[in-house]
């Protein structure tokens, strides 16, 4: 299985950002509550915007209104589940 790695200090790939996404993450902000990616050195908050894109955001108006953006969870990856 080929992994992109968007977050090397928490090893976040580019799926999960994908998933956190598409369970209503809107911004980076978001995607570190998710899984801490771009929460230590920085460096791959640049990529998650690009993931994230300039789009409407379908749950920004929740956010904005102080209501949870994020409905669901995303699983844990694979060999986290395995390791429990």
């Amino acid at each position: 299985m080929n992994r992109v790695y968007v977050c090397s200090c928490f090893g976040v790939t580019e799926q999960q950002v994908k998933a956190h996404a598409k369970a209503g993450a809107c911004t980076p902000r978001q995607i570190a509550s998710a899984c801490k990616a771009g929460t230590d050195c920085g460096s791959c908050v640049r990529t998650i915007q690009a993931l994230l894109g300039r789009g409407n955001c379908p749950r920004r108006e929740l956010a904005d209104q102080g209501e949870p953006a994020l409905t669901a969870a995303v699983p844990a990856p694979l060999e986290l589940r395995e390791a429990a």
